[in-house]
């Protein structure tokens, strides 16, 4: 593997800015991350392209991503849903190393062959759940796995927000079903179903059943002239505002998930709560330094601040109580899948992972069509061993 890592990054908007910034963190905070290079930025606009690479850092610009993924070490894939099956599944092909932001595809066919092209490959491919690197996050898993909890029974999460709360807000590819596959279900909901996966899918035999519902609020939204305030044309919105689901593990345990991109007063409202039968827990990503716990005979919840040097994560940052924010999560995740790179090892959140969501959020829309329970096979999926 070349020295330093070559990085193409396709995309240059939030997903873009969140992940140039990460990777130009490296070196300052995890010097034992391997060394990189911020080689070429793709995009389509080169006007747009070429201002964007000089403030992210990046040394060359391509429109076509093909034209990039021999030249190339990993590919971080920060494209709309709908892009993230062709360019990941080529790069696979040629050995370079994916990361890919979520939901992994727009659709569950996408999701299994890119997964089935990571099996295939010598080389690490990622889904970008960065809430797993969350230090706070890693902590209540260190609880769940050592019993802390009992046995788990319930899980219920929620991820609000509002930005479409005003049915004048700008239309956007997330809007449009053909880009993004599904709305505040993929956009939001895949986050919280994959917390669920990883802090009590080993303890409840992973989802079995389910049920949902979508629901749209605004069917049309605008598109603004230059001027920002002139509607030129409105066009028509295919996917949900908000979504809904009810479920079951294996093991009995049961689940409800929620998520909404019109919940006025909520801008990034994603919380979790878990309860076993020796305890609870709970967790908000607005307040991500802190997780509430519940164990033992304590009367009450008590307020852990998760910002210790033991603490996971942490012994790269500050002093105790010096917090963290949403930014460090994708310092977290580039420093893991970037040594899983170098070292040719595997990383997790795999395209395997990111498959088992998909799944999950194809049988909410099934639900929604049919106003039935959808049975989920947890046996095997392209990606296991």
């Amino acid at each position: 593997m070349t020295d330093p890592l070559r990085i193409g990054m396709l995309g240059y908007g939030f997903m873009g800015r969140a992940h140039a910034n990460a990777i130009a963190r490296l070196p300052m905070f995890v010097p034992e991350a391997p060394a990189t290079e911020r080689h070429t930025l793709i995009g389509r606009d080169e006007a747009a392209l070429s201002e964007a690479a000089d403030r992210l850092g990046f040394e060359h610009t391509a429109t076509d991503w093909r034209a990039v993924i021999d030249d190339v070490d990993v590919l971080y894939n920060l494209g709309p849903n709908h892009l993230h099956a062709e360019p990941s599944i080529a790069a696979l092909n040629t050995d370079t190393a994916v990361l890919c932001e979520k939901p992994l595809a727009a659709t569950l066919a996408d999701a299994e062959a890119m997964t089935e092209a990571a099996d295939e490959a010598t080389v690490p491919a990622g889904c970008g759940f960065n809430y797993r690197f969350v230090p706070a996050i890693q902590y209540a898993k260190e609880l769940i796995d050592r019993g802390e909890l009992g046995e788990i029974r319930q899980f219920r999460g929620r991820y609000l927000q509002d930005w479409l709360v005003d049915p004048e807000a700008p239309w956007t590819w997330r809007m449009d079903s053909d880009a993004a596959g599904s709305g505040a279900l993929g956009d939001l909901g895949a986050h919280t179903i994959d917390l669920a996966r990883f802090l009590i899918g080993d303890h409840t035999g992973g989802i079995d059943r389910i049920t949902g519902q979508r629901q749209t609020f605004v069917d049309e939204r605008p598109i603004y002239a230059d001027d920002g305030e002139t509607v030129a044309e409105y066009r028509p919105v295919s996917v949900d505002d908000a979504y809904t689901a009810e479920a079951v593990f294996a093991n009995g345990a049961t689940a409800s998930f929620e998520a909404s991109r019109v919940a006025a007063g909520h801008k990034n409202d994603h919380t979790i709560t878990i309860h076993g039968t020796e305890g609870s827990l709970r967790f908000s990503l607005e307040r991500l330094n802190e997780l509430a716990v519940l164990t033992g005979d304590n009367r009450g919840y008590e307020t852990v601040l998760v910002t210790e040097e033991s603490d996971p994560y942490l012994d790269a940052w500050w002093p105790p109580g010096h917090v963290l924010g949403w930014e460090h999560t994708f310092v977290h995740e580039s420093a893991a899948f970037l040594s899983a790179v170098a070292d040719k090892t595997t990383f997790q959140p795999s395209f395997a992972d990111g498959y088992a969501v998909q799944r999950v959020l194809d049988a909410i829309e099934r639900a929604d069509t049919t106003g039935e329970w959808i049975n989920l096979d947890t046996g095997s999926m392209p990606g296991d061993d």
